[in-house]
């Protein structure tokens, strides 16, 4: 019998399975697309993400980034990183290198897709295959979350998000968030002649159309659009629990508050990590706990953000806050990195 079989190949499933195989447990990953797969992406990862990776021993190339930096057209403000570098890696590049890593480990990969489980007491039945465990990280609006009764009712406005590359050097090494009334721009360095810009908002419109709502970074976007727009959304997706049964969530598939601090793949690979420990000392029942826990300054600090967001009044305080209280700005960031 299969130890692991995890549902969906992105990075939060292959996080899954390498972090199985390296506790000695067979895993097996079920996805019904060709890697790697590109999906809207900040693409920054913080350093608490990249320290994870090099634990599992992937190999990712990138753009390393220094801190955070605010602007809202008039004002700014900075927060470095105290040691180490974020990075900022194409969403395809970490793909592949993911799914490198699990493949050395001896994962296989099973092309399909599980939209129904049966579970007993010893183990759960999918996509013609038995394992004692499975692990749904079929996404943020994940099919599996849903067929088990795990997802709640949205609340408060939905948030949407779009991502597009521009072939263009690197102004900065640091992730620039641009503040508006209407939404927030990330720009991130991904190597060195790309750069990705997200853009995050509750207003449905059309990337270009919010582009101009930034005008100082407009003028800067010289460089040719290379990649189509990719969006997602809505983003904040609640979840009533993380394990029914013998299937527990991970990724996005467990809950997701917003991308407006950009801890959505670290957070991933270190609950991966999580939930394979809970397993492997046959301790399912603590996931959900250690999860919430793994988690909860993320979902304070983002929820806070996320609401001051939402209003034009309160969005545009974020930058001139940071600027006057550098020290707990930086503190912030340093707390989430």
């Amino acid at each position: 019998m299969i130890d692991v079989l995890v549902a969906g190949g992105g990075p939060a499933g292959l996080a899954t399975a390498v972090h199985a195989a390296l506790a000695g447990m067979e895993a097996v990953v079920v996805e019904p697309r060709a890697r790697p797969v590109d999906k809207a992406c900040g693409e920054g990862v913080m350093p608490g993400g990249v320290a994870a990776l090099a634990a599992m021993g992937v190999e990712v190339e990138g753009r390393e980034f220094r801190g955070i930096h605010y602007l809202d057209g008039r004002r700014e403000a900075r927060a470095v990183f105290s040691a180490a570098p974020g990075l900022g890696v194409r969403r395809t590049h970490l793909h592949s290198a993911l799914a490198r890593r699990a493949a050395e480990l001896g994962v296989r990969t099973v092309t399909g897709k599980i939209t129904r489980v049966e579970q007993d007491r010893d183990g759960v039945a999918a996509a013609g295959l038995r394992a004692r465990w499975l692990v749904a990280a079929d996404g943020l609006h994940s099919p599996l979350r849903r067929s088990l009764g795990l997802g709640l009712p949205p609340r408060g406005p939905r948030r949407y998000g779009q991502r597009r590359h521009y072939r263009i050097e690197p102004w900065t090494d640091f992730v620039e968030v641009h503040w508006s009334s209407a939404g927030e721009a990330y720009v991130t360095p991904v190597s060195g002649d790309l750069i990705g810009v997200a853009i995050l908002s509750s207003v449905r419109r059309g990337y270009d159309e919010h582009l101009r709502g930034f005008p100082g970074l407009s003028r800067r976007l010289r460089g040719p659009a290379v990649t189509v727009v990719r969006g997602a959304g809505p983003l904040r997706q609640a979840v009533r629990a993380r394990r029914a049964g013998r299937v527990l969530l991970v990724g996005d598939a467990a809950g997701y508050v917003d991308a407006l601090t950009g801890e959505g793949v670290s957070l991933a690979v270190r609950s991966a990590e999580v939930l394979v420990r809970c397993l492997a000392e046959d301790r399912p029942e603590d996931y959900d706990g250690a999860w919430l826990r793994l988690s909860r300054t993320h979902r304070l600090l983002t929820g806070a953000l996320v609401q001051a967001a939402r209003r034009p009044g309160t969005a545009r305080l974020v930058v001139p806050a940071a600027r006057r209280l550098p020290g707990l700005f930086t503190s912030i960031v340093r707390i989430l990195a």
